[in-house]
């Protein structure tokens, strides 16, 4: 298998074992004709001395290096744990008063869960490539004992829509760490049919925590030492779109545009806006995504219509805008590269891995942006400094690179993406 050289760097914290609703890890996918076939090896497996199992756990680089080797007999699994940071952790929260959530039950749940890229390989890193996206856990379904004897021994149980999962053979698969995300149990906050909107979490020492979520058109915030929710003065008056958790601070967006950093202890909230957009013309309205790379760095991706003038909106040329924040100015830096990311906006939040170990040829490259909401079946990543033919078109933001088309094969509860060579060159109007 190959995996990313870039360790997840999980933090270690008292983790609950769930199924998994977008992907599950079944590492032990043996009928019981395999099993029974693998009995004797699996004796002289057990019977190996100690010393030569300890070689064998510190050779295990990461979490799915365990669970390769779980798969390879029943015995491992005891001498092997499942790794804790595929387990997701849950939080029971009290509820909102009547407000949230709706069927009150006096508690509502939060959710972290650990996030991953799938790459499937293929010949020479050939085009079409294909990409699957989302959250991973353990399965505790005894659906992989009803497999075939030929079944792969390490695999990843997709579920597809309405379908019935199916199951991906992850021996041939680079994997991307997205790291951990949020979510409130139950709940989309793309959702019209609710209120809500969006949670952060940021942890604590001594295992404490405090939790921002959006509902509605307000923003409520929660202290596990408390355990009370506190609705915070109204910022803005338009409705979140986005929360973040970044060095002990939490950052909200919103449909109109603004952007707020919220003190979790004085509950006060600070503009944070960027620099606006055309400052020679009249100031362009934006759509504003937030990413946080870890304790790293805090990124803004702004993506406007650089024509508003037109007669109609044209969204192949929307254009973006990246800006890193330089927590100390109290301000937002144009940047033109992410770091050797690849950024993914929509499903899931806003996710990012690293992309120098991809592969030249393979579709998706460093310092790239893909949405994953796209409206149609097929777009394309962004870069900066795009050569579109068009004079009019600034070389000083982020558009769309045609050389290679994104096409949505699946959108939830898994994102997949398969990425192809454009035949036709679609960068000039005809």
């Amino acid at each position: 298998i190959v995996k990313s050289k870039q360790s997840p760097n999980f933090p270690t914290e008292k983790k609950t074992s769930s199924t998994m609703l977008d992907c599950s890890l079944l590492p032990d996918s043996l009928s019981p004709s395999s099993s029974a076939k693998m009995a004797k090896p699996a004796m002289e497996l057990l019977q190996l001395p100690e010393e030569l199992l300890q070689i064998i756990k510190d050779k295990l680089k990461d979490s799915f290096d365990v669970i390769h080797a779980r798969s390879v007999c029943c015995p491992w699994r005891s001498i092997f744990p499942f790794p804790s940071c595929l387990l997701r952790t849950s939080y029971s929260l009290p509820s909102i008063a009547a407000k949230f959530p709706r069927k009150s039950r006096g508690s509502c749940t939060v959710e972290k869960f650990p996030m991953f890229v799938f790459r499937v390989r293929s010949p020479d890193n050939a085009l079409p490539s294909e990409f699957f996206m989302g959250g991973v856990g353990q399965d505790k379904s005894e659906d992989h004992m009803k497999l075939p004897s030929s079944s792969i021994q390490c695999s990843v149980k997709v579920k597809m829509g309405e379908c019935d999962p199916t199951f991906m053979n992850i021996l041939d698969c680079q994997i991307l760490p997205l790291g951990y995300q949020y979510r409130m149990v139950g709940y989309d906050p793309d959702s019209f049919s609710s209120s809500y909107r969006g949670v952060a979490f940021l942890p604590l020492r001594g295992g404490e925590f405090i939790v921002l979520m959006a509902y509605s058109l307000d923003l409520f915030v929660l202290r596990s030492a408390q355990m009370r929710w506190v609705r915070l003065q109204r910022a803005s008056e338009a409705q979140c779109k986005g929360l973040v958790a970044f060095r002990g601070k939490f950052y909200a967006t919103f449909i109109n545009g603004d952007i707020f950093v919220i003190d979790p202890y004085s509950r006060e909230a600070t503009p944070l806006m960027p620099t606006p957009l055309m400052p020679l013309q009249q100031p362009l309205m934006s759509s504003k995504y937030l990413f946080a790379i870890g304790d790293d760095e805090l990124f803004l991706v702004e993506k406007f219509n650089p024509f508003p003038e037109a007669e109609g909106l044209d969204f192949s040329r929307l254009a973006l805008r990246v800006s890193v924040l330089d927590e100390k100015a109290g301000e937002w830096v144009v940047v033109t590269d992410l770091r050797d990311r690849l950024f993914f906006i929509g499903h899931y939040g806003n996710v990012s891995c690293s992309g120098k170990e991809l592969p030249d040829g393979c579709g998706l490259s460093k310092n790239s942006i893909v949405y994953t909401s796209f409206g149609g079946d097929v777009t394309y990543a962004y870069k900066y400094g795009v050569h579109t033919g068009r004079e009019e078109d600034d070389l000083s933001f982020w558009r769309f690179f045609r050389e290679n088309s994104v096409n949505f094969l699946n959108t939830y509860s898994v994102v997949i993406l398969r990425v192809e060579r454009e035949t036709v060159d679609l960068t000039l109007d005809t």
